[in-house]
């Protein structure tokens, strides 16, 4: 086709319409409730730093103290730790539930059933009891001999007890995520898998678990922020070294308990925004191949494989001969 033929066709024809001119839809209610939205955050903000309640000169001095510092590390020791055993023990609760073994799949649910209705805090008194209930364990063989005896009076390991209990608590949650997890991977993985000659153990491990994990991490995420918050309540233990409690110690001693209260929101607010981006980049780890859209990396690594320009590649080839193509 020629370049006058190009520019004839192009030309306006008189029986032509006239081209539409679109005009953007407005929106008046969207920035009205947005400016009072941005009124109300701002007279919000006005009062809470004229209002002498809130002595943001008492903040700012134990913001960074040495004893808020050091409650806010063990709050993260806490919670690490309560919720590692938490995930192993619901990994196992949850291939138990499915479990072909009745006594297997009975005693996982008569679990759940236990830690999922009490409330954790009763749950927290209960091991903060623990040394009166048990005052002594013996390991060794039963009613013969005992090789190893505990007194569990003198352990002194009121830490340890808020590990514990909040793991156990947070564990009947974790198997029913990972449980919903497995069971959302197509029964054809596990055919295939028992065609391949795997055991259900072996199954479960290679096949299901790591294909589970897209549909484990986000809410894992969620109760991992839920754990740093449920250590507040480890005062049941008796435990008072972590955040929340130190910040109530702290104030006790000089009566001011607003801005120690906003102190140690501050570092609950810190620590969960660092979890929330950890979550986001493994959520997107473990979304690998889930979107047909391909990354960067992908479209960089196809161009180079067909040897066309990056914005083209990925692009169908046209088959010669398909119908509307124009031959010149």
């Amino acid at each position: 086709m020629s370049e006058s033929t190009s520019a004839r066709s192009a030309e306006p024809r008189p029986d032509d319409p006239e081209p539409i001119r679109a005009v953007p839809l407005r929106h008046p209610g969207r920035w009205i409730s947005g400016a009072i939205v941005l009124i109300a955050l701002g007279l919000f903000a006005w009062g809470a730093a004229t209002n002498e309640a809130y002595r943001w000169d008492i903040y700012a001095r134990y913001l960074f103290d040495a004893r808020i510092t050091a409650a806010a590390w063990k709050t993260v020791q806490l919670t690490v730790l309560a919720m590692a055993i938490a995930v192993v023990l619901g990994v196992v609760l949850a291939v138990m539930r499915l479990s072909p073994n009745p006594v297997l799949r009975s005693v996982a649910w008569l679990y759940l059933w236990v830690f999922r209705g009490t409330p954790v805090y009763v749950q927290l008194v209960l091991w903060g009891l623990f040394p009166s209930i048990y005052k002594q364990i013996d390991l060794g063989i039963p009613f013969v001999h005992q090789f190893v005896h505990i007194d569990v009076q003198d352990l002194n390991a009121a830490f340890l007890f808020a590990v514990i209990g909040l793991a156990l608590n947070e564990a009947a949650y974790m198997a029913e995520i990972v449980r919903a997890g497995i069971t959302s991977v197509p029964e054809g993985q596990l055919e295939a898998s028992t065609a391949l000659g795997m055991s259900w153990s072996q199954t479960i491990r290679r096949t299901v678990l790591p294909q589970a994990m897209r549909v484990i991490i986000p809410p894992t995420g969620n109760e991992l922020i839920s754990m740093l918050k449920t250590t507040s309540l480890v005062a049941a233990v008796p435990y008072s070294l972590e955040l929340y409690g130190r910040a109530r110690d702290i104030s006790g001693a000089n009566f001011q308990p607003i801005p120690l209260l906003l102190v140690a929101a501050t570092w609950y607010l810190a620590i969960t925004s660092l979890l929330m981006i950890g979550q986001y980049y493994l959520e997107r780890h473990y979304s690998k191949g889930l979107s047909r859209q391909l990354t960067a990396r992908q479209l960089q690594a196809l161009a180079d494989a067909q040897n066309v320009p990056v914005a083209e590649a990925g692009k169908p080839t046209p088959k010669p001969g398909a119908p509307g193509e124009e031959h010149i």
